[in-house]
């Protein structure tokens, strides 16, 4: 079905970067907007020099959107991260500017819990070596070293979507399993909920970290940390590089405090493929090395793509907000028999009388409003009658609170 807008949908441009699951081309393609697809990520400048005339813009976890950026996108409806996280976005820099971000929280949630437990039997049975060894045509069928995980503790620090779910596949392999969590968070299974992170440290023969990105985490794991963990156990990061000291992680590894490590995230990634990748972990034995594909699985991909690509065009088409990391969460109906205004304005008092007073001066009948609130903002959306004119909507963006209004026609 296609959906009207306040202007011809093969004008809303689109940018996707980072090579886009083809689901999420496919979607927006369809819906008739023109798009630009980009297989790497943009620098800073790039993405400023192409942002201008931008309406929607995908990216994944590579391209860093500051406040610099946004400010040079004047057309900007909405950004749409194809990634769990969103700390590599300015979102609060991007609210101000009445800029909804939406992300895909937990659409590879299984792919990152498979990788973890892969990780788990890898570094318990020495497998990363052995492999290794094998492709340099060595024969070493030796057991030493080789443990099953059955009946071993595995700590899970950070216990949401990602992390229940290695819970649960754990304990179907024979695992204990303990877990620490700053919230609240119901045990799954016969999962035991730890007093504090070093009580989970201190017990668990290998710890699986589940966290995001945030001051509050950054460098949580450091040599004060590790010494808590018992001798010879293992470690695995597939959360977020900023909150593990890496040089800490490596001269554990190499004076054998600890028995292995398995790292997915890093701290510097490179932007493409093409560039070089450096990590004081390199060539250490036992240590498993992935360049962040936790969540790169043909079905995680694509789920991410559809809930992605479907939020940024139920966000035009109709201005629902549901799934929005720093706006109020709305779902709305599709526009039928009346024309729809969105504003974003200032969260202050007054604001929606103004409006009113507005609306009842120009005679124009509002069929449904709604109204919603974030923090510092409110998103207003009004369905009025099609006697509705140009002039209040020069009206409403002359409003001292207005940071953004929009009309579906």
């Amino acid at each position: 079905m296609i959906h009207k807008t306040s202007f011809p949908k093969e004008k809303i441009k689109v940018l996707f970067l980072e090579g886009l699951h083809p689901i999420a081309l496919d979607r927006v393609q369809d819906e008739g907007f023109s798009l630009e697809a980009r297989k790497g990520a943009m620098d800073e400048q790039e993405l400023m020099d192409a942002i201008g005339d931008i309406h929607l813009l995908g990216i994944r976890s590579k391209t860093a959107i500051p406040e610099k950026v946004l400010r040079k996108a004047k057309r900007l409806l909405a950004v749409g991260a194809f990634c769990i996280g969103t700390n590599h976005v300015d979102v609060d820099a991007a609210k101000s500017l009445g800029v909804p971000v939406f992300n895909a929280p937990y659409s590879n949630t299984r792919s990152v819990a498979e990788l973890v437990i892969a990780d788990i039997i890898m570094l318990f049975r020495g497998l990363y070596d052995k492999v290794r060894g094998a492709h340099e045509g060595k024969w070493d069928k030796s057991a030493s070293g080789s443990i099953e995980v059955r009946g071993k503790t595995l700590g899970i620090i950070g216990y949401g979507h990602i992390g229940r779910q290695v819970s649960v596949l754990a304990e179907a392999l024979g695992m204990r399993v303990m877990f620490f969590d700053v919230a609240d968070r119901l045990a799954m299974g016969n999962a035991v909920r730890a007093a504090d992170l070093r009580d989970v440290l201190e017990h668990a023969d290998v710890i699986t970290l589940h966290v995001p990105g945030t001051p509050d985490t950054k460098g949580m794991i450091r040599a004060e940390q590790i010494a808590w963990m018992k001798k010879g156990a293992f470690f695995i990061n597939t959360s977020r590089g900023s909150v593990v000291d890496l040089e800490a992680l490596r001269e554990a590894l190499v004076t054998k405090r600890l028995g292995g490590a398995a790292v997915d995230v890093f701290p510097e990634e490179p932007k493409s493929k093409n560039d070089r990748f450096s990590t004081p972990l390199q060539q250490l034995p036992n240590v498993i090395l992935t360049p962040h594909i936790g969540g790169s699985t043909e079905e995680a991909q694509r789920n991410i793509g559809l809930e992605v690509a479907g939020k940024l065009i139920r966000f035009t088409n109709n201005g629902s907000t549901e799934g929005a990391v720093n706006f109020p969460n709305v779902v709305l109906p599709e526009v039928v028999e009346h024309h729809r205004i969105l504003h974003v304005h200032e969260n202050v008092p007054g604001v929606l009388q103004k409006i009113n007073a507005l609306f009842g001066e120009a005679k124009i009948n509002v069929a449904a409003q709604h109204l919603r609130t974030y923090e510092d903002i409110g998103y207003l959306i009004m369905d009025i009658s099609k006697t509705a004119t140009h002039a209040i909507m020069r009206d409403l963006r002359n409003l001292p609170e207005t940071i953004k209004v929009r009309a579906l026609f």
